[in-house]
């Protein structure tokens, strides 16, 4: 769908050299002209028009002074900054372009026919008159020699094993004789061809091909050969093949032409000599000759130059696309031979340049560029349907048009063909909105023809045949224009008009040669001289214009990048700069292929593009690394578009609605206005149709925001698009439309397909968010849930409308809620089947269509129990009826069922549906009879708190369940819960061993006293809970209590308090029973041992503490050292690098070669104790452990956290100054130690940096490890120091 458009063509014809001009290169680092005639060799400068150098090769008799000399050959060598020449007499002449020196570098007697070098210039291929080839390097040593016709095939010869003869073929028809080999009569060659060899090499340097003129047949036959000059193939035996030959650079095909008895033909060879392929030249059999084929250098055009009978010469530029050939430009020369080509070669660096120099010494320069070219679509009020969007594709006399909105067929298939009186080298369309359809094209003779949109006449028969009408008609002729060439023939040839834009008015722009004009002519008559209105000179060569039909500018892009804009609709035409909104110039680096005129704030530059177009308010386009963007162009930021060309295909753009993979090398062709399909066409040239995501939410949300609902419904249902957009986009609308929305969609099944789409997610902010930067965003809903929202708002509104219509949706949105409501369903199921029955309703649905829903929707064998626990045995025969459920099953047990009691029968229903809560309500109606299967039935289910509440509190049921519930509770360790419900029972011995079990000594002895116990048993009791539970726990204070006031034994008191260092209570006992003699015995050593431990205990804990301090220092700095290693590395990923550095010592261990890693710590965590072990070895303090800083600070914090201020008194009261003293320095000097090395050890930001990262440039595996790393792993707060709390005595020094 590509065609060529010029861009720019330079033309220098004031300059004359002497004699005729026969061969020319071009130079690549000056852009300079080689071109050699019979006389000399002359370099010239086309956009200076001047001579740069030239040098006589007569005056060196390296050709005759008398004009009848041929240079059969010149090769720019840039490495050695000169020029080679080969002459017919056989002189090979290096030209130095430095010096102006010639050397003859070597010559050959027999004269020589052709020269070509190879594509790296290391070697040069020499033809001779005696039909050999001269290899040499490029310093012209000679390597071989060899003669051009070989007797063999080559290295590359075929080899059979006789399968698949001829002979042994089955012919049909043809019979046995066909079997015979026929003898091929070899047809020599033309008459004109000049019998001089042809040689071309391969792109890659590797082969070359040489054409010649076999001695034997006369024929031309065509040899491959290799870098060593070794025969690989040798062509097969091709009637009427031509001189030309041209070796694809890509390497797959040479190129040739053969003329056949009824057409002629550029023909296309494998390397391995057979024809593979061909297309057909529009032209009779005698009509042209082709002088020669060339390749660009990209391999995607083929120029032919030819030469038709009247002597008049052109150039034809071919393109391929699904394998179909296009001609896309004709260049035709004209008759005088002044004007005739004497050579044509492509730009060896720009791939659609060309070079032409004439024998009258002019040089002509082309640069064309790829163009689609394509209308806008939007003709007037026609309905969407009726409106068409154009795209053309020139092929030589004909352009083929394609109809995107109604048909997308593949290439070189199309919708039309526009038959035209001379080749096409420019289509392009109407600018005005209202008629965006009509195109206009020049044709190579100098014609304008344009084109409108019509219809058939109305007595055409074809309008209508057989029921089908065409919605679409083929574009007819308008009128034809022709422009007058006589003013300007002097500055330029009409194939150097270029028309570029085709604006309202039948204006038409175009450019030739740094002028900018406008022409314009009536449109009444059919054939009109096109004469220029106005013309605008342009300080620089103009290679492309974009007009905006919104505004009506017209931009220029000069081919120096700088962009400049041309008032043509003022009474004084006339260009200005472009200027951006803080008043610069706008330049691009380099010139741009495609333009269009939009606004990004002040982006005019995007790299990564291969192709673009503006639709509306959208930029789509297509990058190198194979994705499609879709940006608003009305929030698009420079940032934001950097960013979306920087960030394709990333991870995190799954969900961006802006980005689409597409297949390798597609470009955009067009958009189908007011729709949602892009096409694309693939680099072998078929089209293909997408639909973007963000044109089609874009499309979308329109029609919601305008509700069209139905609109939106079938967009969405088409392309696969969540139905929940319909409410999440607007919520509260949607809300308030319900009866538009039903009435749209006028389509029950469409309204339950909307109902079971519908899930609890947002796909607003999930699926389809907003773009970042957009304006229009998802208001907030009602409040609760949204699928139970959503169904009942529509069930009320569809019930309030007409509820038999919508019976099976009203249905689908009470099964549909989050928790479904199926017994009202099926309750309204079974009063369908009373209605019918009584009278018939319009639009009703029976009982049975509506069963027969339910059951698509729910299993049967749910909807089965749920009908079963709704206790109507009239709906469960029916649900059953339906299903597929064998009557042998279902109806002996609810035969069984009507038998029984009405309570016990609904029992027997919850229970089998295992409806437990609901079971025993009902069982506990049935009477005193059924208590004992309630109990049990209790104990089974452990419904102990429900069943509680059915009974009375003085019944024996109440007390019975009392009894079973702290029986549960005993076995579940809530021993003192179970005595509290055996005290309000009245099961007093029961409660008091609960509550023994428990240590709920206050509760025992209330109980004890209530039964009563005897004195000497509750002075039992009470040692017993003092001794064997409450000391146990460190209870020792309310051991005290029991012992003191219910044993009657102060001293286990005394003893029991001192033993817990409660040394202040102790000494109160002593002095109340008068037991000072327990001073000396017990106390004071107490306090002595005491105050040694904890001195003991102090100076360890320090050690510790510097310890820990040290080693977390050393951690953290090889971390450190770790995380500079991998950002020396160039880790992919810096915030995985910042995961190294603060998360883990994973680096650092393993490089200490730690045998801890992190593959060896992921401990499955099938069981507690692996969990425990896990947990153990997570936070070791092992040196080299993963998570040793972890467990270093873990440690630290639970470091000093003991009482003394109890024990500093009582070592005073009782003068052991010497050892308080002490005690109380060592606690002052660690809680001081602590205080001084908080900073240190707990770092500012530590509980933030340690958090796990996560967010849009965290990867799974970083996910995991954090994950795994941070599993109940918390950093521990520091200890908070006691500096309010007054522990310290100030008697004590």
């Amino acid at each position: 769908m590509r065609n060529l458009r010029l861009l720019k063509s330079l033309r220098c014809s004031e300059l004359q050299g002497p004699g005729t001009p026969q061969c020319f290169s071009v130079r690549t680092d000056t852009r300079t002209v080689l071109i050699a005639s019979e006389y000399s060799i002359t370099e010239l400068d086309p956009r200076a028009g001047q001579v740069m150098n030239e040098v006589s090769l007569t005056a060196e008799r390296y050709l005759p002074e008398d004009g009848s000399g041929t240079v059969v050959g010149i090769q720019d060598l840039p490495d050695q900054e000169s020029v080679c020449v080969a002459t017919a007499t056989g002189d090979v002449i290096l030209y130095n372009l430095s010096t102006n020196q010639l050397e003859c570098v070597g010559s050959v007697n027999s004269g020589l026919t052709a020269m070509s070098w190879s594509p790296d210039q290391e070697l040069v291929t020499l033809t001779t008159g005696q039909d050999t080839i001269i290899m040499m390097t490029k310093n012209f040593e000679p390597i071989i020699e060899v003669g051009i016709h070989q007797d063999d095939f080559g290295e590359g010869k075929f080899i059979t094993v006789g399968w698949g003869k001829k002979e042994t073929q089955f012919h049909g028809s043809e019979g046995k004789h066909a079997a015979q080999k026929k003898t091929i009569e070899v047809q020599p060659a033309m008459s004109w061809d000049d019998r001089r060899p042809r040689v071309t090499w391969r792109g890659d340097g590797q082969l070359f091909a040489v054409s010649s003129v076999c001695p034997q047949t006369g024929a031309r036959k065509v040899r491959v050969w290799n870098r060593e000059c070794v025969l690989q193939s040798t062509s097969e035996t091709v009637n009427g093949l031509e001189q030309s030959l041209c070796w694809k650079p890509s390497g797959s095909l040479i190129a040739a032409t053969q003329r056949h008895p009824n057409k002629h033909s550029v023909v296309f060879m494998e390397k391995n000599g057979l024809l593979h392929g061909d297309f057909t030249l529009p032209f009779g059999k005698e009509q042209v000759k082709v002088k020669a084929l060339l390749w660009n250098s990209d391999s995607t055009v083929l120029a032919v130059w030819l030469e038709d009978m009247t002597q008049e010469e052109g150039v034809q530029l071919w393109t391929v696309g699904n394998y179909h050939w296009y001609l896309k430009q004709s260049l035709y020369f004209g008759s005088d031979p002044q004007r005739a080509p004497a050579d044509v070669s492509w730009d060896p660096e720009r791939p659609l340049g060309l070079h032409l120099v004439t024998r009258g010494w002019a040089s002509l320069t082309y640069d064309w560029g790829w163009s689609t070219d394509r209308s806008h679509g939007e003709d007037g009020d026609l309905p969407i349907s009726l409106k068409c969007i154009l795209s053309v594709c020139i092929h030589g006399d004909k352009v083929l048009v394609s109809t995107f909105r109604q048909c997308v067929v593949p290439p070189p298939m199309c919708a039309y063909e526009l038959q035209l009186p001379a080749p096409v080298n420019l289509v392009t369309f109407h600018r005005q909105p209202q008629r965006t359809n009509e195109l206009a094209a020049l044709t190579a003779d100098g014609h304008i023809l344009v084109y409108g949109q019509g219809g058939p006449p109305e007595s055409d028969p074809t309008a209508r045949v057989g029921g089908f009408r065409s919605i679409t008609h083929a574009p007819q002729l308008k009128t034809t224009y022709r422009y007058n060439l006589d003013s300007h023939s002097k500055a330029f040839s009409f194939m150097t008009l270029t028309l570029k834009l085709y604006c309202a008015l039948t204006l038409w722009l175009y450019c030739v040669q740094g002028f900018v004009g406008s022409g314009a002519a009536p449109g009444s008559v059919p054939l009109t001289v096109c004469i220029p209105r106005s013309r605008v000179e342009v300080e620089g060569h103009v290679i492309s214009m974009c007009h905006s039909s919104n505004t009506g500018t017209v931009a220029l892009q000069l081919e120096d990048g700088q962009i400049r804009k041309f008032l043509w609709d003022s009474l004084k035409p006339s260009v200005v700069s472009w200027q951006d909104a803080t008043g610069y110039s706008i330049n691009f680096p380099d010139p741009c292929v495609q333009t269009a005129l939009c606004t990004i704030e002040k982006v005019r530059v995007a790299s990564n593009v291969s192709s673009f177009v503006v639709y509306d308010d959208f930029l789509l386009l297509t990058t190198h690394s194979h994705t499609c963007r879709c940006l608003r162009l009305s929030t698009l930021t420079v940032k934001g578009l950097q960013v979306a060309l920087a960030a394709d295909g990333g991870q995190n753009d799954q969900n961006d609605e802006t980005l689409r993979r597409v297949e390798r090398g597609s470009r955009i062709v067009t958009v189908v206005p007011q729709d949602t399909r892009l096409i694309l066409q693939m680099p072998r040239g078929n089209l293909e149709t997408i639909h973007h995501r963000a044109l089609v939410l874009a499309q979308l949300r329109k029609c919601l925001d305008s509700q069209k609902f139905r609109e939106a419904f079938e967009c969405m249902r088409k392309l696969r698009i969540n139905l929940n957009l319909i409410y999440d986009h607007n919520p509260k609308v949607f809300l308030e439309s319900v009866e538009t929305f039903l009435r749209q969609l006028d389509s029950i099944n469409h309204i339950n397909l909307f109902l079971t789409e519908l899930k609890e997610e947002d796909t607003t902010t999930t699926m389809y968010p907003y773009p970042s930067n957009a304006t229009g965003q998802s208001a907030p809903g009602a409040c609760g849930k949204k699928v139970d929202i959503v169904c009942d708002a529509l069930r009320c509104t569809m019930e309030s409308m007409d509820q038999h219509k919508y019976c099976l949706s009203i249905l689908t949105s009470h099964v549909k809620k989050t928790v479904p409501e199926l017994e009202v369903a099926l309750q309204k199921v079974h009063e369908l089947r009373g209605k019918t029955v009584t009278k018939q309703i319009t639009n009703a649905v029976s009982a049975e269509e509506a069963l027969k829903y339910l059951l698509f929707l729910v299993n049967v064998n749910e909807l089965y129990e749920h009908s079963l626990g709704t206790y109507d045995f009239d709906l469960v025969l029916m649900v059953a009826e339906k299903s597929q459920k064998d009557p042998k099953e279902y109806l002996p047990f609810l035969n069984m069922l009507k038998t029984l009691e009405p309570n016990y029968q609904r029992y027997t229903i919850d229970k089998h549906l295992k409806r437990y809560r609901k079971a025993l309500h009902h069982l506990s109606k049935c009477g005193e009879e059924h208590f004992t299967e309630a109990l049990n039935l209790v104990k089974d289910q452990r419904l102990y708190s429900e069943a509680l509440g059915l009974y009375p509190t003085d019944s024996p049921q109440y007390k019975a369940l009392s009894c079973a519930y702290a029986e549960y509770l005993v076995e579940q360790q809530q021993a003192e819960q179970a005595g509290l419900l055996l005290w309000r029972c009245g099961e007093a011995v029961r409660a008091l061993q609960a509550f023994v079990g428990s240590a709920s000594w206050r509760n025992a002895l209330c109980v004890a006293e209530q039964i009563p116990l005897p004195p000497d048993q509750l002075a039992l009791l009470a040692r017993d809970l003092a001794g064997t539970k409450l000391i146990e726990l460190r209870r020792y204070t309310e051991a005290a209590i029991l012992l003191e006031q219910y044993a009657k034994d102060c001293e286990e008191a005394i003893s029991a308090l001192i033993t817990g260092a409660v040394w202040e209570e102790a000494l109160r006992l002593v002095y109340l029973y008068n037991r000072q003699d327990i001073i000396e015995t017990n106390l004071k050593p107490a306090l002595l041992e005491a105050c040694s431990s904890q001195t003991s205990y102090l100076e360890a804990q320090r050690v510790m503490f510097i310890r820990h301090k040290t080693r977390l220092a050393v951690v953290r700095e090889l971390k450190e050292k770790a995380r500079l290693e991998l950002l020396d590395e160039d880790v992919p990923d810096c915030p995985e690098a910042e995961l190294y550095s603060e998360a883990s010592s994973v680096m650092s261990g393993s490089r200490a070669g730690s045998k801890y890693s992190h593959s060896n710590s992921r401990i499955s965590s099938r069981s507690s104790k692996n969990r425990r072990k896990a947990e153990r070895k997570k936070l070791s303090l092992k040196e080299g452990t993963p998570l040793e800083d972890m467990a270093l600070l873990h440690a630290l914090a639970e470091i000093i956290h003991s009482e003394v201020h109890s024990l500093l008194k009582g070592l005073m009261l009782f003068q052991f100054d010497g050892q308080a003293g002490r005690l109380q320095q060592a606690y002052g000097e660690a809680l001081q130690m602590i205080e001084v090395a908080l900073p240190e050890v707990w770092q500012e930001g530590l509980q933030q940096s340690q958090a796990p990262i996560t967010g849009p440039n965290s990867t799974a595996n970083s996910i995991m490890y954090t994950r795994f790393l941070f599993a109940d792993s918390e950093t521990p707060p520091p200890p908070k120091m006691r500096n309010g709390v007054k522990w310290k005595l100030s008697i004590l020094k």
